[in-house]
């Protein structure tokens, strides 16, 4: 993965091609616009297959693109990816969109030690899922669901990045 990065974020859901892409790139964009994306490896994933063929993953839904568009955020070149077992280590965080989603990501995990699985409406103190388009094809609902739980996870995380930072320095 490279860099040197403080958070490693997995966004997860079903295709990976609706949410968890809207999700990675709506957090980019807010970390990039607080000026603090260079903290943060930001991806997506799948908990299923169903979107990838012959090894290769379709692109993010063009009714979920649009809606990113309509918000100046590009998801160009994103194409779904699947969850891997190895990915645990990988990562800081998986944020999942649903309850489902939390399921398959601990079959595939097969426990999480770590207590790195979270659904992403928990930052907002909301234990709701993400509101799922693929079935009401309401993509601005979801956008405006995945939008809350970014801004107050982003929040969160800095708060615990400057905690963290002033505690080393206190040491010093």
């Amino acid at each position: 993965m490279g860099g040197d990065y403080t958070v490693r974020i997995m966004f997860v859901c079903h295709g990976n091609i609706c949410r968890s892409p809207m999700a990675e790139f709506i957090f980019k964009d807010i970390a990039d616009k607080a000026g603090v994306l260079s903290e943060f490896c930001v991806a997506s994933s799948a908990t299923s297959a169903e979107e990838i063929w012959g090894g290769v993953g379709n692109p993010v839904y063009p009714p979920a693109r649009e809606e990113l568009l309509r918000h100046g955020i590009s998801s160009e070149g994103k194409r779904a990816v699947q969850l891997k077992k190895s990915d645990y280590d990988k990562y800081d965080l998986f944020i999942a969109m649903d309850g489902g989603n939390i399921l398959n990501i601990m079959k595939i995990f097969g426990s999480d030690p770590d207590g790195k699985v979270h659904k992403l409406l928990e930052y907002t103190n909301e234990m709701r899922d993400v509101a799922d388009p693929w079935y009401s094809r309401r993509f601005d609902v979801a956008y405006s669901d995945i939008l809350n739980g970014c801004t107050a996870l982003l929040s969160e995380l800095l708060t615990r990045l400057n905690e963290g930072r002033q505690k080393s320095s206190d040491a010093n």
